[in-house]
């Protein structure tokens, strides 16, 4: 696969990115911007989110920052207006927000399934839904989202995770379907597991990282900047008749 990060392959669109203060999410808000993006980012920690401004700006890119609860109507439609009025349309969509934790079904209460299925699912709907109206009216966009390994392989104690990180592939394919006759591509990255801070704690334990490094046939978890050109093909003109698709980027975890 050819390097499509080099040059601005991306300039004159503009990207919202869900979850975009830390991990993987900042890693691909800051890649879009380096392909010459603007740039709309969504998190909960503000102080996280105007670091990405303060250094997108200082190297001559466009972003702006917006606190934002994916789980709530009124702030996503605050987010997706903000972006769009600032610099003018909205043409790629990624929805990365997402949590997690790790309980056996029968310990998990409702209130944590509820709160993993609506951030990660709820949020997508209404993130797509929000920015979704733009795309049509235009008849052009993309949708990249952030899926998972977890929705394909089985892993105990993940069930509210990998129940709506399945969910999220369903609608990426309905959306591809729906949504073909208006020039909007919908495809979904699912990654298995990469360096973020979200799993810092159990790479810090050795005896659990090495059971879980040996389910992997590479040995190893991927890093940020490997997932970086399958999101800028999925977001950029090289994917204009690919739609309904995921990529799995796991280093083989998911291979029968």
């Amino acid at each position: 696969m050819n390097d499509i990060s080099v040059g601005r392959p991306l300039a004159g669109k503009v990207a919202i990115v869900t979850g975009a203060g830390r991990g993987l999410g900042r890693e691909m808000a800051e890649s879009l911007l380096r392909a010459g993006a603007a740039v709309g980012v969504a998190g909960r920690t503000k102080s996280a989110l105007d670091e990405i401004v303060a250094n997108a700006e200082a190297e001559g890119e466009r972003a702006i920052a917006c606190v934002t609860d994916v789980t709530d109507e009124s702030s996503v439609e605050e987010f997706v207006e903000a972006t769009r009025t600032k610099f003018g349309r909205i043409d790629i969509v990624v929805n990365n927000a997402g949590v997690l934790s790790s309980v056996p079904l029968l310990d998990q209460s409702v209130d944590d399934w509820d709160r993993i299925v609506e951030t990660n699912l709820r949020g997508n709907f209404l993130v797509t839904k929000a920015a979704g109206r733009h795309l049509v009216a235009q008849g052009s966009g993309k949708i990249v989202n952030i899926a998972s390994n977890f929705a394909i392989v089985g892993v105990p104690h993940h069930g509210a995770y990998a129940a709506s990180k399945a969910g999220i592939i369903a609608l990426t394919k309905s959306l591809a379907v729906e949504w073909a006759r208006y020039g909007i591509q919908v495809n979904a990255l699912a990654p298995g597991y990469f360096v973020s801070d979200i799993n810092a704690e159990l790479r810090g334990n050795d005896e659990f990282y090495g059971k879980v490094l040996k389910t992997i046939p590479a040995r190893r978890m991927g890093e940020p900047s490997e997932l970086v050109p399958w999101l800028l093909h999925l977001a950029g003109p090289e994917s204009d008749y690919m739609t309904g698709q995921v990529l799995v980027i796991d280093g083989g975890l998911t291979v029968p």
